[in-house]
């Protein structure tokens, strides 16, 4: 649970509701890109807390084009901003344009809106560039009275910057999610304990890992979250964590037991 302060929780709770009205009238106008552009210039102002003439800047420079909108924060860039007409779904074409922003200009947060959506990316500066959904929500649908819908805000709010709430959100959507868990239920680790607890329960009959490992796969998970790409990823995730764990971990080294002493005679004393 992200800590939100107060004076975030009733300025999101008041201005939430402006905006959604000032969208839905948006979208049934179907306005263009650039007045979709300057509602989402004033959410970033009123509901999001940013100084409209000090933190966020318009038609951002990268190379030979523009993004249109950049949260800039003592100097440097917070997050780079693709706004889309208000009635233009969001596409893979949109998104790899705005990835490809972040990754030009090194920013490692980036956002794609159409004023109403709103998804929030992290990009991943390795071989190949890699990026994750961090979040994305409808601005129409909100209940700003949810806590959860709230943090999903706090994200792109100005204390939620300074207070790093981006990045904790981030460790714990990639630590707490349905592919980690079941890469967790396959481990050797779980594995063991339920196997000892099916013996427990079946009077000592013998159970193989594998004979587990079926019944999970086969019966008991779902199979979008033991196959493909994010599973496999989570796989890597938990044996990399079990592998830190176990080359922390202390080594107990047995104890020196000391040789009998004798007496002059031979004889072993105590």
């Amino acid at each position: 649970m992200i800590y939100i302060p107060k004076k975030v929780t009733e300025r999101l709770s008041k201005t939430t509701g402006k905006f959604q009205k000032i969208l839905k009238i948006a979208k049934d106008r179907d306005i263009n890109e650039a007045d979709t552009v300057l509602i989402v210039g004033d959410i970033l102002s009123e509901l999001f807390g940013f100084d409209k003439y000090v933190d966020i800047t318009s038609e951002y420079a990268i190379r030979n084009t523009y993004c249109d909108l950049a949260i800039k924060m003592n100097g440097k860039i917070q997050y780079i901003i693709e706004v889309k007409a208000v009635g233009l779904d969001l596409k893979d074409n949109h998104l790899r344009q705005v990835i490809e922003y972040g990754a030009n200009q090194g920013v490692q947060w980036v956002v794609l809106t159409n004023g109403i959506v709103w998804e929030i990316y992290c990009i991943k500066f390795e071989k190949p560039l890699d990026y994750d959904l961090i979040c994305s929500f409808n601005m129409l649908e909100l209940n700003c009275k949810r806590s959860d819908e709230q943090e999903k805000l706090f994200l792109l709010c100005k204390e939620g910057i300074e207070k790093s709430a981006r990045e904790d959100f981030h460790e714990r959507v990639q630590c707490i999610n349905r592919f980690v868990i079941a890469a967790l239920v396959n481990s050797d680790a779980v594995l063991n304990v339920v196997k000892r607890e099916l013996k427990k329960l079946s009077s000592g009959i013998k159970v193989e890992h594998t004979e587990i490992i079926r019944i999970l796969e086969n019966e008991v998970l779902k199979r979008d979250v033991i196959e493909g790409e994010a599973a496999a990823k989570a796989r890597s995730r938990v044996k990399r964590a079990i592998t830190a764990a176990i080359k922390k971990a202390p080594v107990i080294k047995p104890q020196s037991v000391a040789a009998p002493t004798e007496d002059a005679e031979g004889k072993v004393l105590g």
